[in-house]
Order: structure tokens, then sequence, then C-alpha cells
């Protein structure tokens, strides 16, 4: 196995890990959270067209939606930009405050970032936003540490900017086994 492939390889697990926190851990506290983040007070939504238009329930095309939006008269937590939207501020529509969860979860509907909040792979590290009470960074680092093995080690660096924002890196203990000596696949 080359090392790209095995990085690839590497990031693969990592996003099975992530998700797999994700939904023992995060979601099913979703119902008790004190700040649900589908109420986009300190997080950003980010939409395309056929998103916006089916949460917000338009019917205006998006030409028209755009001209109103331009001229400050559509919805006020939405912004757009580079073809996309951006909702902040005020509660998801798919929100159900009745029962604490959300209407679209299981839907192709539903916003990628729905997904990845708060614990996501990116580029061959784990990213944990702090911001969700759900999130123990030391029983994640954890987690990432089984799902690796021991040939590697959990490094955490946070955002100078958003130090909420929390990378989790693996790096190879010196002397480990390589990934295919580990899974016993063909270099």
């Amino acid at each position: 196995m080359s090392h790209r492939e095995s990085r690839r390889f590497l990031a693969k697990e990592l996003a099975v890990a992530a998700a797999a926190y994700q939904v023992t851990v995060v979601i099913p506290h979703c119902a008790e959270c004190a700040k649900p983040c589908c109420r986009l007070d300190p997080l950003v939504l980010e939409l395309d067209w056929k998103q916006l238009k089916a949460l917000w329930q338009l019917e205006e095309s998006r030409t028209a939606f755009d001209r109103r939006l331009c001229s400050g008269k559509g919805p006020e937590e939405i912004r757009a930009g580079d073809g996309l939207y951006y909702a902040h501020g005020k509660v998801c529509p798919a929100y159900d405050d009745a029962h604490r969860s959300c209407r679209v979860y299981d839907q192709e509907l539903k916003p990628s970032g729905c997904s990845d909040f708060p614990v996501y792979e990116d580029r061959g590290s784990v990213v944990a936003d702090l911001r969700c009470e759900a999130v123990d960074l030391e029983a994640l680092a954890a987690w990432i540490a089984r799902a690796v093995g021991p040939e590697f080690r959990i490094v955490q660096s946070a955002d100078e900017e958003f130090p909420f924002l929390v990378t989790l890196s693996v790096k190879r203990v010196a002397g480990a086994a390589t990934i295919s000596k580990r899974l016993r696949l063909p270099k």
C-alpha cells in the first residue's frame, strides 16, 4: 500500500470513527441539549437553492428570491454568497421545538453541515466543535485512538482564531507497524 493509499485509508477510518462518535454520543444528547444547534444562534447553516426553497417553503423563483434578498426584503436570517445561501440567527424551519428534533434529519434535504456538526473528518484529521455541549474532547480522543490503533498517537490543537474548533491529528508512533501490515494488506 502506497503512502497516499494509506493516508486515504486512515482518513476513511477517521471519518467512520467521527460518524460513530456522533451517532453514539452526540445525537442521543440532542433531545436534552440546553442550546440546540438547530436554533442557529452560534452556527451558520450552508444551503443550496433546493434546500432553502424547501425548508423556507418559498414559492418564487430563485431569481425573484435573489432580487428580493438583495433589496433587503428577504428573510433577515438568510445571506447569499458564492451560489449558496447561509442561515444564521433564527431557528431552522426544520427544527421541531416541541419534540426537540429535526423534521428532515434522515432525508436528502438535510444540509450537510447538520451531519458534520460537531465532529467530522477533515483532510486526515478529526475536527471537534466545542460549542456543542455533547462533545467530550477526552472521550473523543480515546474513541479515535481505539479506532486507529496503538501505532498512532492523538495530537490536539485548537484553531487560533476559533479556539472552539479543536483538531485531533493522528501521528505514527515511532517503530509502529504500517497500516498495510496491521491490516495484512499487500504493499
